[in-house]
C-alpha cells in the first residue's frame, strides 16, 4: 500500500531530534509568556512597561528570521540548530541574573535572547520537510509540530514547580530548567544528520531575484495566509486575557486555563492536518483555516461568559494550525531548491513581523476601543488572506 512507506519514513532519526527540540523552544517560550508579565511588573520602574519583556520576545523572534537562516545557509542546519538553541540557554541564564540583581533592562535582554532562539526553531518545520520526500512534506511539519504540545503541558508545569527552587530569585529555579532543556536540545540537533533539499516545489536550475518569487501566486497564498493567521492570533490571544481577567473580571486561573486551551488547540491539529492536506488539498485546507478564525469573531462576539471566550480561543488555534502547516508546506513549492534559505527567510520574517504588530497593537485597540473592537478589526485580514488563497488554486497546480 502506499500509505506505508510514506508512515515508515517519518520514522527517522532527524524528526525525532526535532520533536524533542521543538519541544525544548516551546517549553522555553510558553513559560516566558507565562511569567514575563509577572516579572516585568516587579522589575519594571512604571507598571506600564510590565508587558515589554513579552512583547519583545516577540520582536526578537521576527528581526532574528533572517539571522537564522543566513547563518544556516552558511553552517548548515545542524550546527544552526544548535547555535539558536544555545542562545536559548543564554536567554534563560540572563533571566536568572536579572531577577537576582533586579534589573528590567537585562529582563529584557533575555527575553530578546529567547526570541531569537525561537526565531531559529522556527526552521524546525523546514528541516523537517528537507528530511522526507515530497509526499511527506506536510505530514513532517504536523510531526514536529505535535513537539509543541509536549512543551505547552511542560511549559508551565515548569513554571508551577520551579517558582520556589531559588529562594531569593523567585522563578530562578524554572529558568534554570529551561537553559538545560534547551542546551540538551543543542547536543541532540549536533547529532541530527545532513539532508538533501527533497520536499521543495519548482524546478532546479539557479536561483531567481526575491522580488521575482514575490510575485508568485503560490508565494503570495502562503506568506499571505502564514501571517495573517498568525498575526490575527497574535492580536486576538494578547488581548483576550485582558478582557478576560481586567475588564469582565473573570478569575485569574480561569483565564490561565482558558489560554492554556488555546495552545493546545494550536497544536493540537498536527496530529491530522499534515493527513488532511495530503487528502484534501492544501487550499481547501488553508481555506479552512481562514474559516474557523472567521468563526472565533463569531464565537467572541455571541457573548462575555468563560465558554464564549473557550470557544473563541479554541477556534483560533485551529484556524492558526490550518493556516500555518498549510502556508509552509504550500511556500515549499513556490521555490526553486536554491532559493530555499532566502525565501524561508523572507516568510518568516513576515510571518513574525506581522505577528510582532499584532502583539504590540493589541493593547492599544483593547484599551481604547474594548474586544469587540479586537475583534471586528480582525475581519478585513481573515478576508484578505482568503481573497489571496482562492486566487492562487493552490489545488488546481500540479
Amino acid at each position: 500500500m502506499v500509505g506505508w512507506p510514506i508512515r515508515s519514513e517519518l520514522l527517522n532519526r532527524n524528526l525525532a531530534i526535532l520533536v524533542l527540540a521543538q519541544a525544548a523552544a516551546v517549553a522555553g517560550v510558553v513559560s516566558l509568556v507565562t511569567i514575563g508579565g509577572i516579572v516585568g511588573r516587579e522589575l519594571a520602574a512604571d507598571p506600564a512597561l510590565s508587558t515589554l519583556p513579552i512583547s519583545l520576545l516577540i520582536v526578537g523572534t521576527a528581526f532574528c528570521t533572517i539571522l537564522a537562516s543566513w547563518t544556516m545557509a552558511r553552517i548548515g542546519r545542524a550546527r544552526g540548530f544548535a547555535l539558536g538553541a544555545a542562545a536559548g540557554a543564554l536567554g534563560a541564564g540572563l533571566a536568572i541574573a536579572a531577577i537576582a540583581i533586579r534589573s528590567f533592562v537585562l529582563f529584557c535582554a533575555a527575553t530578546v535572547m529567547v526570541g531569537c532562539a525561537a526565531a531559529f526553531s522556527q526552521q524546525y518545520r523546514f528541516a523537517a520537510m528537507e528530511s522526507v520526500s515530497a509526499a511527506s512534506g506536510p505530514k513532517a511539519v504536523s510531526v514536529v509540530l505535535v513537539g509543541s504540545m509536549l512543551g505547552a503541558v511542560l511549559g508551565p508545569g515548569l513554571v508551577a514547580r520551579g517558582e520556589l527552587w531559588m529562594p531569593r530569585v523567585p522563578f530562578g529555579g524554572a529558568f534554570a530548567v529551561i537553559a538545560g532543556c534547551y542546551l540538551l536540545a543543542a547536543a541532540a540537533l549536533l547529532a541530527s544528520r545532513p539532508t538533501s533539499f527533497a520536499a521543495g516545489g519548482g524546478s532546479a536550475g539557479e536561483a531567481r531575484p526575491l522580488r521575482a518569487i514575490a510575485r508568485g501566486r503560490l508565494f503570495i497564498a502562503a506568506v499571505t495566509g502564514a501571517a495573517i493567521g498568525q498575526g490575527v492570533m497574535s492580536f486576538v490571544m494578547t488581548a483576550a486575557p485582558l478582557a478576560m481577567h481586567v475588564v469582565d473580571k473573570h478569575s485569574l486561573q480561569a483565564t490561565a486555563n482558558i489560554i492554556q486551551t488555546h495552545v493546545l488547540a494550536m497544536y493540537l491539529p498536527s496530529l491530522v492536518s499534515g493527513y488532511l492536506i495530503g487528502r484534501f488539498g492544501v487550499g481547501r485546507i488553508m481555506a479552512a483555516g481562514a474559516a474557523l478564525l472567521g468563526a472565533t469573531l463569531i464565537a467572541g462576539l455571541a457573548g462575555r461568559h468563560i465558554l464564549h471566550y473557550g470557544a473563541a480561543m479554541a477556534l483560533l488555534g485551529f484556524g492558526w494550525n490550518f493556516l500555518y502547516v498549510g502556508g509552509t508546506a504550500l511556500l515549499a513549492r513556490a521555490h526553486r531548491p536554491a532559493e530555499r534559505f532566502r525565501v524561508q527567510a523572507l516568510n518568516d520574517f513576515t510571518i513574525f513581523g506581522t505577528a510582532a504588530a499584532g502583539s504590540l497593537g493589541a493593547g492599544v485597540v483593547m484599551q481604547a476601543l474594548g474586544w469587540d473592537a479586537v475583534l471586528y478589526a480582525s475581519l478585513a485580514p481573515i478576508l484578505l488572506a482568503l481573497a489571496a488563497i482562492v486566487r492562487a488554486r493552490p489545488d488546481q497546480q500540479g
